[in-house]
This record gives structure tokens, sequence and C-alpha cells, in this order.
């Protein structure tokens, strides 16, 4: 068949030919030329250290070798349905819009996508410590959603679709979703005050004194929060929770607290003044212990079998495992000092005291048993 075709071909019957051969031609240079392009660009932009130029590259590369030949194919074909009276022909204007609104939208939400994996990542963190990455991917979803609404009105405009009466029954819509969704809007605007308020972040450890919630935030999404429990279970939270409960986060603390009471046996009274004032010396010359905040150590209450005295103090850090060496070293020190006195610290004791009862008073009859 192909032979036959070929036999009786005649190149009067198809007059564009030609000019679609040098339009294929211009095509596949272009696409050449710019795949060297990227190329060089890589090589480039690979000796910088800019965010932006690596990711306008990254997003830049599929969605502009896209474009050339979707434009170019549509010229092609538009070249073709000159020389025919076929009406698939006629719809080519509106699919080269569709197509490249639907181009430009993948560009733009891969620029993004793009910028946020940048801003996220551990290399530029250590640049800017100032980056907050619940911010930046806040705002990261919030452009990707705002690209993508945008374009599909574009592409419902090209379609020949009215944008005005597709917004008219969206806002008659949205009111009939809004009351039967309306749990699923509560968490939408808890997850956009999260946001903005800013009451913790993406690996902040938080907890609520009123519901069983504590453990280290990995995921503000738009409906719920995902939290990893200290047993490294996922707690899915939904965002409109955080607007009805308090929310302590403390990761966010200055200093670590220690509070302790120590009690000191009462036949070792005379030595509790020198125990305080042996300990107050020892925490003012901790390496560990911030002297700009409160540091107390005063005897505090007569216990039923002890002299109590309190420590109140803070340390410089708020790591959890430092603190505890910390406090460990404290303690310990406080031992040393109170044994050093030879006193010893008390634990709870009973005393019995018996009267004495004389002999000689005694009756005649206990005196026989």
């Amino acid at each position: 068949m192909f032979e036959q075709w070929w036999t009786n071909f005649q190149p009067d019957e198809y007059p564009w030919l030609g000019d679609v051969f040098v339009l294929v031609v211009i095509l596949l240079s272009l696409n050449l030329v710019l795949g060297r392009l990227v190329a060089h660009l890589e090589i480039k932009f690979k000796k910088t250290h800019n965010l932006w130029d690596d990711a306008l590259l990254a997003a830049s590369r599929r969605p502009a070798l896209l474009m050339i030949w979707a434009v170019g194919g549509s010229h092609v074909l538009e070249m073709i349905g000159k020389s025919t009276n076929a009406e698939v022909f006629s719809a080519l204007d509106s699919l080269r819009g569709v197509g490249v609104v639907l181009i430009l939208a993948w560009f733009l939400v891969s620029l993004v996508r793009q910028v946020e994996l940048g801003l996220l990542s551990d290399e530029y963190a250590a640049k800017d410590e100032t980056i907050d990455k619940t911010t930046v991917m806040a705002l990261g979803k919030l452009v990707r959603s705002a690209v993508i609404i945008v374009s599909a009105l574009m592409v419902m405009q090209n379609l020949g679709y009215s944008i005005s009466g597709v917004l008219a029954f969206g806002g008659i819509g949205g009111i009939a979703v809004g009351f039967a969704a309306k749990d699923l809007l509560a968490n939408f605007f808890g997850g956009l005050m999260v946001y903005l308020d800013r009451p913790f972040s993406v690996g902040d450890w938080v907890r609520s004194p009123d519901k069983n919630i504590e453990g280290t935030v990995e995921n503000i999404g738009w409906r719920q929060t995902r939290i990893r429990t200290f047993d490294q279970r996922p707690l899915y939270v939904p965002n409109a929770t955080f607007s009805q409960i308090s929310v302590e986060n403390p990761s966010r603390m200055l200093n670590r607290r220690i509070y302790e009471t120590i009690g000191v046996r009462y036949e070792d009274a005379a030595v509790v003044p020198a125990i305080i004032n042996q300990v107050r010396e020892m925490l003012e010359n901790h390496t560990d212990i911030d002297l700009g905040k409160t540091l107390i150590v005063n005897f505090n209450q007569y216990s039923a079998s002890s002299l109590d005295f309190f420590i109140y103090t803070f340390t410089k850090t708020t790591k959890w495992v430092e603190y505890h060496n910390i406090k460990q070293d404290v303690l310990l020190k406080v031992l040393d000092i109170i044994h050093g006195l030879g006193a010893d610290v008390a634990f709870p004791t009973t005393t019995i005291k018996l009267d004495t009862i004389s002999i000689e008073k005694a009756p005649e009859r206990n005196m026989e048993q």
C-alpha cells in the first residue's frame, strides 16, 4: 500500500508539505539549541550558591521543551488545516491556548516547588537561620493553589465558558458547601490561624494541658496536623482543635528549671546553715547554671522526719539530655556536701518513747509476775 501511495504521490496535491518540513526542521533545531543551552547553564549555575537560578532552571527544563513542540505543532496542524476542510482543525486556536496555559501552570507550580525544597534544605537552613519552615510550607501551598485555580479559570475561558457565570455559580455553591462541610472549613481556617499566629512550627515539641496531646510536630496541613508522640506513634489532630485548647510549646523555653526539695536529719540541725551556704556557693560557681535567672537555696520547712531545704535554679541549656546530666551532677554534689559535713539525708523514721516504771512503786501482783 505504501509503494502504491508513493507511486501515485503528487507533490502538487500537498502544497503545504514544504512549509511543514521547514517548520519541523526549525523545531528540531530549537530543541537541540535549547538542550545545549540548558546543559551549559546547569554547569554555570552549579558554581554559584544562588537558590533562585537552580530552581528556575530545574522548573523550566521540561516545560520549555514542551512549549516549543506544543506551539510549533499547532502551527504545523494549522498549515495542514488550511488545505483541508476538516472541522477538527477549527478548534486549534482554543487547544493552543489551553496547552499554553497548562504548560505555564506546570512551570509555575514546579518553580514554587523547587524554591520550597531549596528553602527547606539543610544546606540553606545552615546559611540562614531566620527561615521558618512552617511559613515556607504555608506560602508554597498557598501560591500553588492560587496558580492552579487561576489556570483552571483560564482554561475554561479558552474553551468558551463564561467565567462570570462560573464565579456566580461558585458563590451560590460555596454557601451550600459551607453548610454541608462546616467541620472541613473549621479545620481549614484553624490551619490558617496556625500559619498566621505560629504558636508552633514543624519540629517543635508541643503539649496541651486540656487534651492528651504531646509530641513533636511533623507536618501542618490545611485540614490536620500530624504529631509524632514520644512512643513514636503518629497523632493526627484536626486544626480546629487548636482554636479551642491551650497549647504549650516547650521547644521555645529559654532555660530548664531545677526545683528539688532535700531533707536532712533532725540530729544534723547544727550543720543545716553550713549545708545551705555551701550548696548555694556550689551553684554560683557551676558553669552550667544560668546566674542571670533566679537562684534560691533556703531552709523551707520542718517535715515529719526531716529538716527540708529547697534548690530553685535554671540551667543554661534547654536540651533534654544535657539538662538531666547537669541535674544529676548538681544533686550528687549536694550529697557530697551533706556527707562532707558529717550529716546525712533523712528518710522516714518513727521514734517511740517509753516511760520507765519504778520497781518499788509497782504492785505486788506485778512483782510476782
